[in-house]
């Protein structure tokens, strides 16, 4: 049994399943809204918002508890290693009424990755730091340096390995990353020239080939979003991104307005799933902006995602959107449903809201 399995049900403030409807939830703030059904991080910053701890702490006490548990083991440390074996972690934060950012990349070394980002923000006038400047960063700043891997992740990489290395990343290299490890070196260009082929040749190395292995469990960001009683917003992501991913690659959860996105204008939206295409998009930020222009959450979420499905029709991801009154909704595609996470005075328990995916 996962850590995250045995909290629930030790956890004294119960959740329940509801399936979505299109029904007004009223003005209830505040609010703690995370993708997925990981009630306990949602029960972290509830409680911590309700015993007075402020909306932008409570959101890292939130996150900070996934990380510890290592939520479906897409959260933290210990699993989803990239193609050198080492688990890498991405995280951010973001303040709606300043629109400031604290965001890490790649992150090395340091368990706390929320609470990095946090750091950047604070003590920084920059809004990302990535790799190991990011790992020096976190450092000089009091958070410790310690290994990220486990038996888990250690026995994943050997078995990617074992697998050839597969699923796999790279595309238009040799040996053929199908069906090979590496290391890896570019393809001849094919040649077009002289035939009328030839002004389309470059746009034969910029294809993206579908990731069918994106799958919960292997891809499921904690996004969170929290409004307190005065309307402040505050959005942000923890996540230790794409099993085997290509090292140095940084997935949409710490861009702002893909990963997440807030604003005391609009409200706030958190996005999962196949980061590498939804950051093309910045659906956060275009769900906001929809809310702010008076559409209810559950819309500006299907208004930010479609274009998404129209481009990668094979793609899977989800989006959860916030308004100011607390209205929340979301919309996905790719995956079967998508649960995630409410508290909020409306409920004397962790809502978990179940959303029929296209």
């Amino acid at each position: 049994m996962r850590p995250e399995t045995t909290k629930v049900l030790t956890c004294i403030f119960l959740f329940k399943v509801v399936f979505l409807t299109d029904r007004s939830y009223g003005a209830y703030l505040p609010i703690v809204v995370n993708t997925w059904p990981f009630v306990n991080a949602t029960f972290s910053a509830w409680e911590a918002l309700l015993s007075g701890v402020s909306a932008e702490d409570s959101l890292v006490i939130g996150c900070t508890t996934c990380e510890k548990l290592q939520c479906d083991g897409s959260v933290g440390f210990g699993s989803n290693p990239d193609e050198s074996g080492e688990t890498t972690l991405d995280a951010m934060i973001m303040d709606g009424a300043t629109y400031a950012v604290g965001a890490v990349g790649d992150l090395r070394r340091v368990k706390n990755a929320i609470g990095v980002a946090q750091a950047v923000m604070h003590y920084t006038d920059h809004t990302l730091l990535a790799g190991e400047s990011a790992t020096k960063f976190a450092i000089e700043m009091g958070f410790k340096e310690e290994s990220l891997a486990t038996n888990n992740s250690q026995n994943m990489y050997a078995s990617w390995r074992k697998n050839k290395c597969q699923p796999n990343f790279r595309q238009n290299v040799q040996p053929d990353p199908k069906a090979n490890c590496g290391p890896y070196s570019p393809l001849p260009p094919p040649s077009f020239k002289g035939t009328w082929l030839n002004s389309f040749s470059k746009q034969y190395h910029y294809s993206r080939k579908p990731h069918k292995d994106i799958k919960r469990n292997n891809h499921d960001t904690i996004g969170m979003v929290i409004i307190d009683t005065s309307g402040h917003v505050w959005a942000g992501t923890s996540t230790n991104g794409a099993n085997h991913k290509v090292p140095g690659r940084i997935g949409d959860s710490p861009v702002m307005g893909a990963g997440a996105y807030a604003s005391n204008r609009g409200g706030g939206a958190a996005g999962t799933g196949d980061g590498d295409v939804m950051m093309r998009f910045l659906p956060s930020f275009r769900a906001v902006i929809e809310m702010e222009r008076g559409l209810s959450p559950n819309e500006a979420a299907k208004v930010a995602m479609v274009p998404i499905i129209e481009a990668y029709p094979s793609f899977s991801g989800a989006l959860v959107a916030v308004n100011l009154t607390g209205q929340h909704g979301a919309y996905c595609h790719g995956f079967q449903s998508f649960p995630y996470s409410v508290a909020s005075p409306e409920h004397s328990t962790v809502q978990v809201v179940n959303v029929k995916c296209s």
